[in-house]
């Protein structure tokens, strides 16, 4: 089944807040593809819906860099390469210590803690269960929930972006990326580091964190693509 059929018709009239998250799962679910091209045409007659908002949910989601619009070609998924996956982890790990330095400064809010801890258990959970969609989705949600701690809407707001390719890179790879137990062990370490109040062992874990999650989904395309060096 393509990406475009397993779309789901709207029967109340649609936004193009509608429309993208609906492509948006989509694409992180691998129904359309790395690389593959997105047809406005096709969507449309597929929804019901003229091409207007499917125009604007198309353009959302190349803002948010799961599509590249490309002159007298079209409009396709992503496909991240190498170069792309160290430069979404670079703006990560910005926004994750930024956040993390303000969390520090202000203080820890009330419940974050008990709540990063329910967040672990589901991990887990999914871990033990290999579903990795699931595994994915939670562990983002570990990082934004941190993020969130320190109540800055523009932090957030970036997190949000640099979320959406996360996810896309975590999905086209599986568990070639996700290798237990690792997933509990590293979010276990910054939980407590965060607790822990050293700010400097924080951001060494936030590093850690990162250039791990870097080389395992480098590891992780080469592998895909057959490139073993």
């Amino acid at each position: 089944m393509t990406g475009v059929e397993n779309m789901v018709p709207l029967s109340l009239r649609g936004t193009s807040a509608v429309i993208a998250d609906q492509l948006r799962e989509r694409i992180l679910d691998g129904s359309f593809a790395p690389g593959e091209q997105i047809s406005e045409v096709q969507l449309a007659a597929r929804l019901g819906m003229s091409r207007g908002p499917v125009r604007e949910a198309v353009q959302r989601l190349a803002q948010e860099g799961l599509l590249a619009s490309h002159r007298n070609r079209g409009v396709f998924v992503v496909d991240l390469d190498v170069g792309d996956i160290e430069d979404v982890y670079r703006g990560r790990r910005a926004v994750e210590k930024e956040a993390a330095s303000t969390v520090h400064e202000r203080g820890i809010p009330a419940g974050l803690a008990e709540r990063l801890e329910g967040i672990l258990r589901n991990i887990e959970l999914h871990m033990n269960a290999r579903d990795w969609p699931k595994l994915a989705r939670e562990d983002l949600h570990f990082h934004e929930t941190m993020v969130e701690a320190a109540q800055s809407p523009r932090l957030s707001r970036m997190f949000s972006t640099l979320a959406a390719e996360t996810m896309l890179c975590m999905s086209a790879f599986d568990d070639r990326y996700i290798r237990p137990p690792t997933a509990v062990e590293e979010h276990r370490r910054l939980l407590d580091r965060l607790l822990g109040g050293d700010l400097a062992e924080m951001l060494a874990e936030i590093d850690r964190h990162m250039s791990h999650s870097v080389d395992s989904l480098t590891r992780a395309r080469r592998e895909r693509d057959g490139d073993g060096s």
